[in-house]
């Protein structure tokens, strides 16, 4: 059965989807209060997962920062399917043409500037926090959804049902939209979670940086960040932020393998 990986990726990120929206009315403690005389706790039956050097309860950090996470990738990848996306059917519907080579050179100069690169520019411009890292990631994201639309859609311009639609009068346009894209579209999913796991790694190094969320707002990269002096004192401060961030890419990549699978119609045949 292909589609196994599907179950224990959904189970892990709907894990972490319950404990960021349960952030929203509860958690253990205030993530704001600090408890200096209870810091760099063990994990115990009052801090399940311990405190940091503040006396903030991690558990508690980890549900907040879970959703600082979440917002931050999720929305840097609909930037990039916003934009990119309908690049690169534009692309596809002008290959060979001058429209083509500027959407294909723009999409190579992005490509040239990593997404900490461009978070630095931008940071230095209007100042580090969740927005800008947000806006870095975003545009790094774009030309990947760009190229990849671009490269299904050139499949699908050839084919028979794409001329009979040209044949009956349609527009580049009209055909894109209502014959193209519909037929990308599991392809666009699984790049989507891919690029979503992908998010929460960049926003875990940009707040690892200090380019992430600011305080005190909490981060599960700059809880990493804080813990690094502290490691042999307290292994628990990296210990679970670590984790965390292992879980939920690892639960992304499960998922987008079985919708891969799920959506791919050659093996829909073979199951």
């Amino acid at each position: 059965m292909k589609l196994r990986s599907i179950v224990p990726g959904a189970v892990l990120i709907l894990i972490v989807l319950i404990a960021a929206l349960v952030s929203y009315v509860w958690t253990p403690f205030d993530v704001t209060t600090l408890d200096i005389r209870n810091k760099l706790q063990t994990p115990s039956a009052e801090h399940v997962f311990g405190t940091d050097h503040f006396g903030r309860d991690i558990l508690s950090m980890l549900m907040v920062g879970a959703r600082t996470s979440i917002a931050v990738a999720l929305v840097a990848v609909g930037i990039g399917m916003g934009v990119g996306v309908p690049l690169g059917l534009l692309a596809a519907a002008r290959r060979s043409s001058w429209v083509d080579e500027v959407v294909m050179r723009g999409n190579d100069l992005v490509f040239a500037f990593p997404a900490l690169l461009i978070a630095i520019m931008i940071t230095a411009v209007f100042g580090a926090g969740a927005v800008n890292a947000i806006i870095a990631i975003g545009i790094f994201n774009i030309p990947v959804f760009a190229r990849l639309t671009r490269g299904a859609a050139l499949s699908l311009w050839t084919r028979e049902f794409i001329l009979a639609a040209r044949v009956a009068g349609k527009g580049a346009l009209r055909i894109s939209v209502e014959h193209v894209l519909p037929n990308i579209t599991n392809i666009l999913i699984v790049q989507g979670t891919i690029q979503f796991s992908l998010g929460i790694l960049a926003e875990a190094g940009l707040s690892y940086v200090g380019l992430g969320a600011q305080p005190p707002i909490p981060s599960w990269g700059r809880m990493l960040a804080d813990s690094q002096t502290l490691i042999t004192l307290a292994p628990h401060l990296a210990l679970f932020p670590g984790l965390a961030i292992v879980f939920t890419v690892l639960g992304l990549n499960l998922l987008g393998d079985g919708l891969r699978d799920w959506l791919d119609p050659r093996l829909r045949r073979e199951r």
